[in-house]
């Protein structure tokens, strides 16, 4: 199934992806002055487009990674206290389970035996 779907999908995007380099690798200049036309230049970044772009885009992941995982936190925090919740449940059980056993066990030692004969 991950054989077919890098046939159909991974590959075919990443012809892409290259050509897209290839055909937009010449630079351009991006330029974060405000206010251009001043004796003062802001600062510049030159750089092939698609590095840019690329650059942007890898940044654009990262920070909708962030949010997702910060909007998330609830439901972690959710699923530790379900963990440890069940954890504890999992230990009463066993000693609930162990005490069972021990009241069997005296009440099984309690009872007479029979077939024994008196001497």
């Amino acid at each position: 199934m991950r054989t077919l779907f890098r046939l159909l999908v991974v590959l075919p995007v990443a012809i892409i992806i290259v050509l897209f380099a290839v055909a937009n690798r010449h630079l351009v200049m991006v330029s974060f002055d405000p206010f251009p036309g001043n004796d003062i230049r802001g600062p510049q970044l030159t750089a092939p487009l698609f590095l840019l772009l690329f650059l942007t885009g890898a940044l654009g992941v990262l920070a909708g990674g962030m949010v997702v995982w910060f909007r998330q936190g609830r439901y972690r925090k959710q699923a530790r206290v379900a963990s440890a919740e069940a954890a504890e449940a999992r230990g009463q059980a066993d000693d609930l389970r162990n005490k069972v056993d021990r009241m069997e066990r005296t009440a099984l030692a309690a009872l007479p035996q029979s077939g024994r004969t008196a001497a």
